[in-house]
């Protein structure tokens, strides 16, 4: 059964109602054959990115970069998921007051890198 992993750093109510919007979507009733795994950011790993066959990440903007903890995800994954997860289908969610393109620009920066899709 294809799986899609949902990786969230949640720290205001406004992120919450987006994850939980997104968890809803993912859920839906309509859409069959698919497990959905969600993971806080600071407790997702290179395992839970392994057995996935999409990934979306949501963060906060944080001075135009996104959370820590979305970053401290990246740097854990990023080297033993390298080769494995080329082409894999991925989609990001981001809230904040300020400068959102910059830490949307930083999330594909990275899942480019890493060759996801």
């Amino acid at each position: 059964m294809p799986t899609l992993l949902i990786v969230h750093h949640t720290p205001s109510p406004t992120l919450q109602a987006m994850f939980e919007a997104v968890l809803a979507g993912a859920t839906n009733e309509d859409i069959e054959g698919v497990a959905v795994e969600r993971r806080p950011a600071l407790a997702a790993t290179a395992v839970d990115v392994l057995a996935a066959d999409a990934v979306i990440v949501g963060t906060p903007a944080n001075i135009g970069y996104m959370s820590g903890a979305l970053k401290h995800f990246f740097d854990q994954v990023y080297y033993p998921c390298l080769d494995a997860t080329k082409k894999l289908p991925y989609a990001a969610y981001v809230h904040g007051n300020s400068d959102t393109v910059g830490a949307l620009r930083a999330i594909e920066s990275i899942a480019g890198g890493m060759g996801w899709e």
